[in-house]
């Protein structure tokens, strides 16, 4: 079992940038898939960004590309999402998700396949 914690929400003006973090605690962190996710108000969770195990592979929300970008550092049990040319449409609660597989190449690209969820951090993106 593994337990994510998100941090580096908060409120910047369109056009600004945030990192988001997502440190985990618990099983091996390298044998998860991470995702990030958002859930914006009235709206259905939605797929943000994916990195597989070892962080060879990526994949990204059409909405995003360009302007977002995910990393992990194994070493330290965290995943990041670095957003840049941040618009009022991306005001949302960003979620960190985990999927626990033995696919090394395996990235996640819809909440389905997430077995562990943080709390989440809330970015608000003022026009």
């Amino acid at each position: 079992q593994v337990q994510l914690v998100e941090s580096g929400g908060g409120l910047v003006q369109a056009g600004g940038s945030l990192r988001l973090s997502c440190a985990a605690s618990g099983r091996t962190f390298s044998s998860y898939a991470m995702g990030w996710f958002r859930q914006a108000p009235g709206k259905e969770r939605e797929f943000v960004a994916g990195i597989s195990r070892n962080g060879d592979n990526i994949a990204y929300t059409d909405s995003v590309k360009g302007r977002f970008t995910i990393s992990r550092d194994n070493a330290k049990n965290t995943v990041y999402l670095q957003m840049n040319s941040l618009k009022p449409e991306d005001t949302a609660v960003y979620y960190c998700g985990a999927d626990d597989t033995w696919r090394t190449t395996r990235v996640l690209t819809s909440g389905d396949g997430v077995d562990y969820w943080g709390k989440g951090t809330l970015v608000t993106v003022s026009s």
